[in-house]
């Protein structure tokens, strides 16, 4: 195959050849950086294959349960993988949790009582979770059962707020929750380094509280975990980096075998705890899922640096920008206005293998306090590990990327984003 060829199929997938070109020159200008994010997905593969065989996985993991679960080794055997491989106690790993604000809310419900206090040091937590710990108001919150919650937001630079953080930690702080992530919101990711940092602080004021991680969207990053660093609990969803792309549901929490088993209580019931659940089918996709998220999520990172460089190359806000380090698999790009935003997601979804003839449009989203644009044509519905892009429809109108199974499918799918932005008359400029 040659050049003329790569640029024919790209063409007969409706790129023009001036955006393809634009491609091709932002490629070149990442080679050694692409480099440098394989070397990452070679080491964390070997962790993930090490963690498997320390714990005997064998071909009766693969297989599911039914009815109560009971002694389901595939099950057990999992969570062991999991503890090994984020250097936790105990893990929960499970299809009965949902989706990642349902970990987080299992970890959260589980781990504080009536009268204790929640503590945000990172400023406003994701939208999902504020009905869950009751910053906007919401049937069944922590609120409602006599939970509190504080935030220190974070500095203008982005930095950590220590002297508000000390005083804002008090006899009822139970538990500290440390957003990895940005989310819908434009402060840095944090790395596992500063989250290390950021805790041994922490415990220093108050060395019994406990220290959750929304470890969403960063898993497999860097070589490390935040639980390496003095997490007591890591929360994440397997529809996300762990899952590879082939979890069909799920969620985990990895921490102190304490942390663990309240949280197991939370999920099934009193008494029972991790005992029950049974595994059904889905095993050997969480299995494989594992085994393959080092190179997918490789894969996405790489993906989330070609949009930002495509983007900010056309003079688009971007966030990060084109050469910062890495904390997620997460791209912001700032368009500016609804239309934009709206033709971007139409060109993600145009991309995708998967409904790639239906057309997103803005929707009043459960969870929250905006319509919300989602496109996303994925094997997985909802899946954040394949390619997607989703927005609020508010200012500054930020459109938020992310996945990608392949690299070549995160490629392709920002080069038809930029075209639809073309083809629609939002972008008029010589690219080349």
């Amino acid at each position: 195959m040659n050049q003329t060829d790569l640029e024919k199929i790209y063409m007969d997938c409706g790129i023009s050849r001036e955006v393809f070109l634009f491609g091709e020159m932002i490629m070149e200008s990442n080679k050694d950086r692409f480099e440098e994010i394989d070397r990452i997905a070679e080491f964390n593969q070997l962790k993930v294959i090490r963690a498997m065989q320390a714990n005997r996985v064998s071909e009766a993991c693969l297989l599911g349960t039914t009815g109560y679960g009971y002694n389901d080794i595939g099950r057990d055997t999992l969570e062991a993988v999991y503890a090994t491989l984020f250097g936790c106690e105990d893990a929960l790993v499970r299809p009965q949790i949902t989706c990642g604000t349902h970990a987080l809310a299992t970890a959260l419900f589980g781990n504080v009582r009536p009268g204790d206090e929640i503590l945000s040091p990172v400023g406003k937590p994701y939208d999902t979770l504020e009905e869950v710990i009751g910053i906007r108001d919401s049937r069944g919150s922590l609120k409602e059962y006599g939970v509190s919650y504080r935030q220190v937001d974070l500095l203008p630079d982005g930095g950590f707020d220590f002297d508000g953080i000390k005083k804002a930690i008090n006899s009822k702080t139970r538990l500290i929750t440390i957003q990895r992530s940005k989310g819908y919101q434009t402060r840095p990711t944090l790395s596992v380094e500063r989250i290390g940092e950021l805790i041994s602080f922490i415990k220093s004021v108050k060395p019994d509280v406990i220290c959750m991680v929304d470890n969403c969207y960063g898993e497999f990053v860097q070589t490390i975990e935040p639980s390496q660093m003095g997490a007591d609990m890591v929360v994440g969803s397997l529809i996300k980096n762990p899952g590879g792309g082939l979890a069909p549901i799920g969620g985990y929490i990895a921490g102190t075998k304490e942390c663990i088993e309240n949280a197991s209580y939370r999920l099934t019931s009193p008494g029972l705890g991790k005992e029950v659940g049974a595994s059904l089918g889905v095993l050997s996709s969480f299995y494989q899922g594992l085994f393959l998220a080092p190179q997918v999520t490789s894969s996405a990172l790489k993906g989330a640096i070609f949009a930002a460089c495509v983007y900010e190359k056309l003079g688009y806000p971007v966030f990060p920008d084109s050469v910062s380090k890495r904390y997620d698999i997460i791209q912001s790009i700032t368009l500016g206005s609804p239309e934009a935003v709206i033709a971007f997601c139409k060109g993600i979804q145009a991309s995708s293998p998967v409904d790639s003839f239906v057309s997103p449009e803005p929707w009043d989203m459960p969870g929250y306090d905006s319509q919300v644009i989602m496109a996303a044509g994925n094997f997985i519905s909802g899946s954040s590990i394949e390619l997607s892009a989703d927005a609020p429809i508010k200012e500054p109108y930020t459109v938020f990327f992310q996945g990608g199974l392949t690299f070549p499918h995160a490629k392709s799918g920002v080069l038809k984003s930029l075209q639809m932005l073309i083809d629609k008359g939002i972008i008029q400029t010589n690219l080349l």
